[in-house]
C-alpha cells in the first residue's frame, strides 16, 4: 500500500507486536499542564469577567461562571459586619476564584476522577494559618463538606486537611511560580523540543483504516474506509450504523500479507454532494492478469442518505500498474472545485519504466498528481480536462496532468486557511514517500516538477538527471532521513476551532516509526520549523477520555466537518487485521471558550441499527463514558453529575457513601427508572433545597425535556415522557409541578414552576425523558 516504502522495510525495521500498543513516548514527563474542574484545557474568556479579574486573561470561567460566583460572593459576605467584611472579603473571594484558575483541577486534586473533587482549593500552609486565624467563621458558609466542618476548630487539622501532596501547587504560591506560569496557554514542550499532545479515542476494530473523510452536508456524520474495500458510517455521538456504507470487497484487490499496497485507497466527496450525492473512490482491481488503479463514481441511495447505490458505478478512469506496489492513493477535490487525483509511480524500485521513468514522462498518468472536471458528466464525457491545466497544449503532455515528478504521494489535504485571515487557503499539502534514504513533504503547485527520480528529498537520487538543468524541480518544504522513519504519512494543517494553539501547525506522521510531527511556517524566514509531538507525560493526560499512547503503523490523517484533526493507526499492517484505532488530536494546554465551537448537526434518518462505541481500552472505557456526559455547552458542569454517571446500569450511587463526597448544586438532575439501565432515559429527578425529587407532567413537554437533556451533556430531547412511563419515584418528594421551559435555560429551576416543593399531583404522573446525540429517526 501507498503508506510503505519497500516490503523490505516491514522485514527490516517492522514491530510485529500485535497485541500492544505502541508507548512512543521517548521523552521524560513534563510539567503538569493547567486543567479545569470539567477536565478540559483552560481557555481566554471571550468577555471580560468583572469578579474574578486576575483570570480574565486565561482561565477556567466564562463571563456565566464569574456572575455565579460573585453572586455566591455576596450571599456569603451577606453575613458579616462592616469589620467582617473588610477582615474577610478578600479571603473569600480568593477562595472562589480559585475555580477559574488555570490549575483549577490541581487545586481542586481533580486530576483522579475517581475520587470527590475538594470543595475549598489546596492551600499553603502559611496562607491557610491566616485565613483560619482571621476568617474561621467563613469555613462553613464556603463549603457543605462535613469533614472541613469538623476540622474547622483545630488549625493544624484543618490545614492539614486542605494540603496538597504537591506543595508546588497550592495556593499562592502557584501564582508566583515561575516555572509553571511562564508559558501558561502554550503548547508544552520538553526540554529537547517535543511537543505533548493528548488523544481521545474516536473508533476501533477496523481494518486498516486509511480515510476518514465528511460530506459537508451539515450532518457531522463522518465515513470510515477500510482497505478490504468497506466503509462505515459513523453518528456524531460516535456511534456506528451496523450496515456498511459502502462495500466493494468483492471488486477490490489486496491481500492479508503484511504491507500490501493495493486495496481501497482513497475516498472523497463531490463538493455539491447536497444535491447530487455523487462521491468518488481511489481502488485497486484485477483485469484478467493486468492489475490497475480504478476511480470511480458513485451516488448515495435515495431512499437511504447511509447507503451508496452499489449499481450507480461509474468507472472514471483507469490507469496500469506495473508492480503491485506504489499505487498512490489520494482522491480528493480542491478550493477550484476540480477532482485531484495523486498516482504512484508505478512500483518497483528507482522508477525503472522507461528512459527517465513514469514520474518525468509528462506522457504517462503515473508519478502524477492529475486534475479533471467531473462536473456536469450525467451526459457526455465522464470527465472534462480543466482550461488551465498546464500542459493542455503541449505535445505528448496527458492534459489531465497538473504535476509531475512524484514518487508515491501518500495522503494529501487542502489547507482551510485561518479562520480569520484566510491565510493559507487552498494550499495543497503532501506527504511523499521515499526510496532508501528520505521522506518528504511539499506543496503542491501547477505545472511543477517535484524531481522524482532525479531527486529523493533534497537529496540526488539519480545523479545524470539530478545535473541536467532543465529539471527545474521543486524542492520540498521538508525532508527527514530514514533515522526517523521510512514512510511519510501526509497530514494536515490544523484549523480547528477547539485548540487555537495549534492553529497554522502541519501535522503528519511517519507510518514505519510511529513517529509524529509539525511543521509551522516562519513567516519572517519562509522556512518551515519543525517540532516532533510526543504524547504527554505523567497527569498531563490522565482525565477522562484522554489517552497518551497509540499504535505504532499511522496510515492517515483527517479532518472533520468543523476542521478537528484525527489520524489511524494499527498494530498490524495487515488489511485484514482489526486493530486499526481512530484518535483525535487534542491539546491539554489551552481550548476554545465554550460555546465558541458549539454546532447542531443536522438530523440523519437511520434505517440500520446503532452500534454504540466502547473504547479499546479498559482503563479508558470508564473514563470516556464519563466524558460523553459532560454538557457541551457549559464551562463547569455540575460535580456530582459527573461523579453520579460513574454508576453501574440501572442503579444510583448511594448519596451518603463519601463522607468528603461534594453536595450536589441546585437544580442538578439525574434519570431512573430504566430497566436495561440506559443512561439516555429515565424518570427526571432534580435535586433542589437539599434533597432529591421527581417532576409532575402536568405540562411537561419537549422544552422542558431539552433542558434536562442538555444538562446531562446530550444534543438532543427525543421524546418528553409522561404518566410514569420510567416508574414512580414514590420513595421521593414531589418537588416540581408545572413546569415550563423556553428550552434555553440552564435547568429546570430557571424555567416557570409553582415553587419547589408545592404541586397538586401523585407520582404517578411522573416526567421522564429520552435523550440523544442526533435527532435519529428509526425507519
Amino acid at each position: 500500500m501507498s503508506y510503505v516504502c519497500d516490503q523490505a522495510h516491514l522485514q527490516n525495521g517492522g514491530n510485529r507486536q500485535q497485541n500492544t500498543l505502541l508507548h512512543f513516548l521517548r521523552r521524560a514527563p513534563v510539567f503538569l499542564h493547567p486543567q479545569c474542574l470539567d477536565f478540559k484545557p483552560p481557555f481566554k474568556p471571550q468577555d471580560d469577567l468583572q469578579f474574578c479579574a486576575m483570570y480574565r486573561n486565561f482561565g477556567c470561567c466564562d463571563s456565566a461562571k464569574d456572575k455565579e460566583l460573585m453572586a455566591k460572593f455576596y450571599k456569603i459576605m451577606d453575613n458579616f459586619d462592616y469589620y467582617g467584611y473588610a477582615s474577610c472579603a478578600g479571603y473569600v473571594q480568593d477562595l472562589l476564584c480559585q475555580e477559574c484558575s488555570p490549575y483549577a483541577a490541581h487545586l481542586f486534586d481533580a486530576e483522579d476522577p475517581s475520587t470527590p473533587i475538594r470543595t475549598l482549593p489546596g492551600l499553603c500552609p502559611d496562607y491557610c494559618s491566616q485565613f483560619w486565624l482571621k476568617c474561621r467563621s467563613t469555613i462553613t458558609l464556603l463549603s457543605d463538606d462535613p469533614q472541613l466542618a469538623e476540622a474547622e476548630p483545630d488549625q493544624d487539622r484543618f490545614c492539614q486537611h486542605l494540603e496538597l501532596e504537591d506543595p508546588d501547587y497550592c495556593y499562592p504560591h502557584l501564582v508566583s511560580n515561575e516555572q509553571l506560569t511562564q508559558n501558561l496557554g502554550r503548547v508544552r514542550a520538553d526540554p529537547e523540543g517535543c511537543l505533548q499532545l493528548c488523544l481521545e479515542e474516536i473508533a476501533n476494530g477496523l481494518r486498516n483504516p486509511l480515510a476518514m473523510v465528511y460530506a459537508n452536508d451539515g450532518t457531522h456524520r463522518f465515513f470510515i474506509a477500510e482497505q478490504v474495500g468497506l466503509v462505515w458510517t459513523y453518528l456524531p455521538d460516535r456511534s456506528k450504523l451496523e450496515k456498511p456504507f459502502l462495500n466493494i470487497t468483492k471488486a477490490v484487490l489486496t491481500s492479508p500479507w503484511e504491507g500490501d499496497e493495493r486495496g481501497f485507497l482513497g475516498m472523497t466527496f463531490h463538493p455539491n454532494y447536497k444535491y447530487n450525492r455523487k462521491l468518488y473512490v481511489y481502488y485497486s482491481v484485477e483485469i484478467g492478469f493486468d492489475e490497475r488503479i480504478r476511480i470511480s463514481e458513485f451516488r448515495v441511495s435515495p431512499s437511504d442518505m447511509n447507503v451508496v447505490d452499489h449499481g450507480s458505478e461509474r468507472i472514471i478512469l483507469e490507469v496500469d500498474e506495473p508492480a503491485s506496489n506504489h499505487n498512490g492513493g489520494m482522491v480528493m477535490f480542491a478550493d477550484d472545485g476540480y477532482l485531484y487525483i495523486f498516482t504512484g509511480d508505478g512500483g518497483m524500485a528507482g522508477d525503472p519504466f522507461g528512459k527517465y521513468g513514469n514520474s518525468q514522462n509528462k506522457s504517462a498518468l503515473l508519478g502524477k498528481v492529475l486534475r479533471i472536471d467531473v462536473d456536469d458528466n450525467d451526459r457526455g464525457p465522464l470527465y472534462r480536462i480543466p482550461s488551465d491545466n498546464p500542459f493542455v497544449h503541449e505535445r505528448g503532455a496527458r492534459p489531465e496532468v497538473y504535476a509531475y515528478g512524484v514518487r508515491n504521494m501518500w495522503r494529501c489535504s487542502v489547507d482551510r486557511g485561518d479562520p480569520l485571515t484566510k491565510e493559507g487557503k487552498g494550499r495543497i499539502f503532501c506527504g511523499d514517500v521515499g526510496q532508501n534514504k528520505f521522506e518528504e513533504i511539499d506543496i503542491i503547485e501547477k505545472g511543477r516538477n517535484y524531481g522524482w527520480r532525479a531527486k529523493e528529498g533534497f537529496s540526488c537520487y539519480d545523479k545524470k538527471l539530478c545535473t541536467n538543468s532543465s529539471l527545474d524541480d521543486v524542492l520540498p518544504i521538508y525532508a527527514y532521513p530514514h533515522k526517523m522513519g521510512k514512510s511519510v504519512t501526509g497530514g494536515y494543517v490544523y484549523r480547528g476551532c477547539e485548540y487555537p494553539n495549534l492553529n497554522g501547525m502541519y501535522i503528519f506522521g511517519d507510518f514505519m516509526s510511529g513517529r509524529m510531527m509539525s511543521l509551522q511556517e516562519n513567516k519572517n524566514t519562509g522556512q518551515w520549523d519543525y517540532h516532533e509531538i510526543c504524547m504527554g507525560m505523567g497527569l498531563t493526560c490522565a482525565f477522562p477520555g484522554l489517552i497518551n499512547n497509540y499504535y505504532q503503523y499511522i496510515i492517515s490523517f483527517a479532518e472533520d466537518e468543523a476542521g478537528e484533526l484525527y489520524f489511524m493507526s494499527t498494530g498490524v499492517p495487515s488489511a485484514t487485521s482489526p486493530t486499526g484505532v481512530v484518535y483525535k488530536l487534542v491539546d491539554p494546554s489551552r481550548r476554545a471558550p465554550p460555546r465558541q465551537c458549539h454546532y447542531d448537526p443536522l438530523p440523519v434518518r437511520v434505517k440500520s441499527k446503532l452500534i454504540k462505541f466502547k473504547p479499546k481500552e479498559s482503563e479508558y472505557a470508564e473514563a470516556a463514558a464519563v466524558t460523553t456526559t459532560l454538557p457541551p455547552t457549559t464551562t463547569k458542569p455540575p460535580r456530582h453529575t459527573r461523579r453520579k454517571n460513574r454508576r453501574k446500569k440501572g442503579k444510583h450511587r448511594s448519596e451518603s457513601g463519601s463522607a468528603s463526597a461534594a453536595v450536589p448544586q441546585n437544580g442538578v438532575v439525574r434519570l431512573a427508572g430504566d430497566e436495561q439501565g440506559r443512561d439516555d432515559r429515565g424518570r427526571v429527578e432534580i435535586f433542589a433545597n437539599g434533597e432529591w425529587g421527581t417532576v409532575c407532567d402536568d405540562l411537561w413537554n419537549t422544552k422542558n425535556a431539552a433542558v434536562v437533556c442538555r444538562q446531562l451533556g446530550f444534543r438532543f430531547a427525543l421524546k418528553a415522557s409522561k404518566h410514569s412511563e420510567f416508574g414512580e419515584g414514590k420513595s421521593l418528594r414531589i418537588l416540581l409541578d408545572d413546569v415550563q421551559c423556553e428550552g434555553t435555560e440552564e435547568s429546570l429551576l430557571g424555567c416557570q414552576h409553582t415553587g419547589v416543593g408545592m404541586h397538586n399531583c401523585a407520582h404517578y404522573e411522573d416526567a421522564g425523558v429520552i435523550c440523544g446525540n442526533s435527532d435519529y429517526v428509526d425507519a
